[in-house]
């Protein structure tokens, strides 16, 4: 969010995180509690793979 120059969380969460992990390129670190403190998201090989080829 901060690289991309957001400031919006919500707008951010629902414009392209939430789209991202839809679409496989990033996951969540604890995926079976989406409201953790210390929830993180991490890529996958699928959107390391799509980063490689921009």
């Amino acid at each position: 969010m901060e690289l991309a120059g957001l400031k919006d969380r919500m707008y951010f969460i629902n414009s392209f995180l939430h789209p991202a992990i839809e679409l496989g390129f990033v996951e969540p670190l604890y995926p079976d509690k989406p409201k953790h403190p210390r929830q993180k998201y991490r890529l996958t090989e699928k959107g390391k793979e799509y980063l490689r080829k921009l």
